[in-house]
């Protein structure tokens, strides 16, 4: 799995429809996600700091966990299948744990309400991850190749072996 966080939300230029993206560490691959209008405003309060005078949805849901002791310890993506990204958030009550499924799109605005690290599956990230940098993957891949090309079998030897024989 592939820790990432929320880089922001886009618009896709033709339709205006609203994308959360998610970056890795490195910051070299994007994961965009297509959520709705009112998951996008949530997860923008959030990212903008913007108090409500009365809780939204997720805020209420956090004031839930927080008065019956649930504790979301991370969200998962784990498969997208249709086009359609799938996740489970898991959450603890004590020493019970569950996961539950659900929208990405909750599951982030809930993470990022209570700090809990949003997690990919590779091969997620792998089917649908977008570089970032595109020259810096190019450059790396030279310089991975340039290395190859330059390896001598001589390279290989063992180390670390004694040449004197011990009695």
């Amino acid at each position: 799995m592939i820790e990432m966080k929320v880089a922001g939300i886009a618009l896709e230029a033709a339709t205006r429809s609203p994308i959360v993206l998610l970056r890795d560490a490195s910051e070299r691959r994007q994961l965009p996600i297509y959520i709705g209008q009112d998951q996008a405003r949530a997860i923008i309060s959030v990212l903008e700091n913007q108090a409500h005078p009365r809780p939204l949805t997720h805020d209420l849901m956090v004031n839930i966990f927080d008065e019956i002791d649930i504790v979301l310890e991370r969200v998962v993506i784990h498969s997208l299948q249709d086009s359609t990204f799938f996740a489970v958030m898991t959450v603890r009550q004590g020493e019970v744990k569950k996961d539950i499924d659900a929208r990405p799109s909750d599951a982030i605005a809930l993470a990022l309400r209570t700090r809990s690290p949003i997690w990919v599956m590779e091969e997620v990230v792998a089917e649908a991850a977008l570089p970032v940098d595109r020259d810096a993957d190019e450059a790396e891949q030279k310089a991975f190749r340039d290395f190859l090309s330059n390896l001598n079998p001589s390279d290989f030897t063992q180390r670390g072996r004694s040449t004197s024989s011990e009695s």
